[in-house]
């Protein structure tokens, strides 16, 4: 778990003594850098990716995104269709740093692996388009990694396209992602003149040789009619920094003309601490921008020895936790994220937070109470491997033959156990059933969902017990797009999927109770149980809630868990359409036992029973996925936009004017959504775009509601 930590004087977790690491390691932690690239679709995180690659000599060739080489976009996918659909992990080697980089998705169907990339990395970049701006899942992104307390770098891109503005684009991010975002660059030139940058701490300006792809960095002096802004603009910089870090202050008292050395360890405390977001610029595309950008990611971004101990939970006594970052203390690692390799099978990914993991090491689950052997150690580079021998703090890797590991699942020793904090994903708004062509497939197919399913949390499998269907679910039509093509071409499962619906959730609109007396004789003895249970409807996306508040004179303790499993069970299927039951409040306020004939089985059903007459008690209602929606159209065709959307139930937050275009912020529901891509090309004569991402649930009108449920 990671929590904000101010830095006060020296950075004195670096000048730990040696004895926190092994000697036998490759890089000292200090010289580690966990970083991931994240950003909206399309403003370049995969371009600068691979840029940074081929600086860093990761690479001997470019790799582009719209030719389908990038490394970092290795899947078939990703390549025919210009996006990251998985975060891919490489490690590269900059000034004697180890930057250990993750490239994530930026579509919002895939917003999951931005979430778990988030919950491991130490520091990140956020890419942003010099002419789109804060876009909405800039917005989404940043949200997540103020979540993890991840300290920003910001890199505005494209700023060799028309209509870039930097000024803009910095103005957008303090704005509307609250970022406490300072330029420590300008850019020389825009849209097509773009040729380079200054740097506001060495006061320099940088340029980037075309001919040899802008390997060859030159400095020069600050061009004549660009030096008062950038005297301004390094001004505002210290002014800036001082605020956020005394020593600073005090250095700029006693001479405002403060050393590059002094406000590159200022700008690094503050960046740390999350006061300062330091923003830089260029052009991935045209190959500007990325060794600064490389040198800020050394300079500013944390080691894993900068960040607070990680701390979790003993699984027995539910003491609170902390583990140094040391090679010498216990073993703490998560696993937040799981792959299949065609290769070499499963494979864990593992960040480690204390001690070292070594080859044919046993380690323990304290989720499953067991110990598995590691099979193999390695090092990724997008879908190659490397093997090692041993994984130390501060290191993310890869481990095979781990058969019951799942995401956020710690490793740890077995005698000196924790529980690291696990990683909420959000639920699916969106199915679709999917069935074999021929009986051949039957099992190949379920074998192709269940390893899916166990790679990706916010894919779901479920069975229809109505129809018999197989029912998908997922994060948006494009997610179950992608699934329904793996299925095809990596797992050769021949399928017939049906079109994507809705995945609507029902919960309670008040207080109500319910009860079930279950008695029954098997195999020639009595079965008995009766529980009374309470349900009440909880906020919206806060997820149920199960609590056993009878005594044991009541209820047997030793019948509380089946009780429990049984509320579990029926929370799966609600009373109006069988679909998920949430955001319920469940209190089992009373019941009995026999002396004799009670049983596990007994109070179960008599749990599952009770709740479902309860849930009728209390008013239930169908809850639909609302989804946060961002177009952006020509003035002249807002007035038709505006009245489909009204058509589709939309609710309009906010009109917003930018150069010759209005973007339209406004939640609609899921069900109004199908096939808009080609009624808004229709209206706008193709020259409006939409961006969409769930945003909650919430009750559907009951003339609506009707129809839904006797569909």
């Amino acid at each position: 778990m990671k929590v904000a930590v101010k830095q006060d004087g020296k950075n004195a977790k670096s000048s730990a003594p040696s004895h926190r690491e092994d000697a036998a390691r490759g890089r000292s932690l200090s010289s580690i850098r966990n970083i991931g690239i994240v950003a909206h679709i399309d403003a370049g995180k995969t371009t600068t990716s691979e840029r940074i690659l081929y600086y860093t000599g990761r690479v001997y060739k470019m790799g582009e995104v719209h030719e389908g080489t990038a490394v970092m976009d290795w899947m078939e996918q990703e390549q025919e269709r210009g996006i990251t659909i998985t975060s891919a992990a490489t490690t590269c080697f900059w000034k004697d740093h180890q930057i250990n980089l993750i490239d994530t998705p930026g579509h919002v169907d895939f917003t999951v692996e931005v979430e778990r990339s988030l919950r491991v990395l130490d520091g990140a970049v956020g890419v942003f388009c010099g002419v789109g701006g804060v876009q909405p899942q800039s917005e989404t992104v940043w949200r997540q990694a103020k979540k993890y307390h991840v300290p920003c770098l910001a890199f505005i891109n494209k700023m060799d396209r028309k209509g870039a503005n930097f000024e803009s684009v910095v103005a957008q991010m303090r704005e509307k992602l609250a970022a406490p975002a300072i330029p420590v660059q300008l850019p020389i030139g825009t849209e097509e003149n773009f040729k380079g940058v200054i740097d506001l701490i060495s006061m320099r300006a940088i340029f980037f040789k075309e001919e040899n792809l802008g390997s060859e960095v030159v400095e020069s002096v600050i061009p004549e009619e660009l030096a008062v802004a950038a005297e301004k603009a390094r001004a505002e910089l210290i002014e800036r920094v001082s605020e956020a870090d005394e020593q600073l202050i005090e250095a700029y008292l006693e001479n405002p003309d403060v050393s590059a050395n002094l406000l590159i360890a200022a700008l690094r405390r503050a960046t740390i601490s999350g006061q300062i977001v330091p923003v830089l610029c260029g052009s991935s595309l045209k190959n500007k921008g990325i060794q600064p950008l490389l040198d800020a990611v050394v300079s500013f971004l944390p080691s894993p020895l900068d960040v607070p101990p990680v701390h979790g939970i003993h699984p027995k006594t539910e003491e609170v936790l902390h583990r140094e970052a040391s090679d010498f203390e216990p073993l703490s690692s998560l696993a937040f994220k799981l792959a299949t390799d065609p290769f070499v099978g499963k494979l864990v990914f593992v960040r480690v937070y204390s001690g070292k993991i070594e080859k044919r090491q046993n380690v323990f689950n304290p989720r499953t109470k067991k110990r598995e052997k590691i099979g193999r150690l390695l090092r990724l580079h997008a879908n190659s491997r490397e093997d090692i021998d041993v994984l130390y703090t501060g290191e993310i890797g890869a481990i095979s033959g781990l058969k019951n590991f799942t995401t956020g699942d710690t490793l740890c020793f077995e005698n000196d156990p924790i529980v690291l904090e696990r990683i909420e994903f959000p639920e699916p708004v969106i199915a679709m059933a999917i069935e074999p062509k021929t009986q051949a497939d039957r099992d190949s197919l379920k074998a192709a969902l269940f390893s899916m399913a166990e790679d990706d949390p916010t894919f779901r499998v479920t069975m229809n017990e109505d129809t018999g269907q197989t029912i998908i679910n997922g994060m948006g039509e494009l997610h179950l797009e992608i699934i329904k093509d793996r299925i095809f071409r990596e797992f050769k499962v021949q399928a017939n999927a049906g079109k994507p619906v809705v995945a609507y959730r029902e919960s309670v609109q008040k207080i109500a109770s319910g009860e079930f007396i279950f008695q029954r004789e098997f195999a020639g003895r009595g079965h008995f149980g009766h529980v009374i249970v309470q349900v009440a409807a909880r906020e919206r996306s806060s997820g149920n809630h199960l609590a056993v508040k009878v005594s044991k004179e009541i209820i047997p303790a030793e019948f509380h868990d089946a009780i429990k499993e049984g509320l579990g069970d029926a929370l799966m299927t609600g009373v109006l359409g069988n679909y998920p039951l949430v955001d319920i409040e469940v209190t089992v306020t009373g019941g009995s036992a026999h002396p004799v004939d009670s049983s596990e089985m007994a109070f179960r059903t008599a749990a599952v029973m009770a709740l479902r007459a309860a849930i009728g008690n209390a008013s239930p209602t169908l809850l639909e996925p609302i989804m946060k929606l961002e177009i952006i159209a020509p003035d002249e065709h807002l007035g038709d936009v505006m009245n489909d959307l009204n058509g589709r139930r939309g609710r309009i937050r906010e009109i917003e004017a930018r150069d010759a275009v209005q973007i339209v912020h406004v939640d609609v529901p899921l069900a109004e959504m199908f096939g808009y891509a080609t009624t808004l090309r229709s209206l706008t004569k193709g020259r409006a775009s939409y961006t969409m991402e769930p945003y909650r649930f919430e009750a559907v009108p009951d003339s609506i509601q009707e129809t839904i449920l006797n569909r």
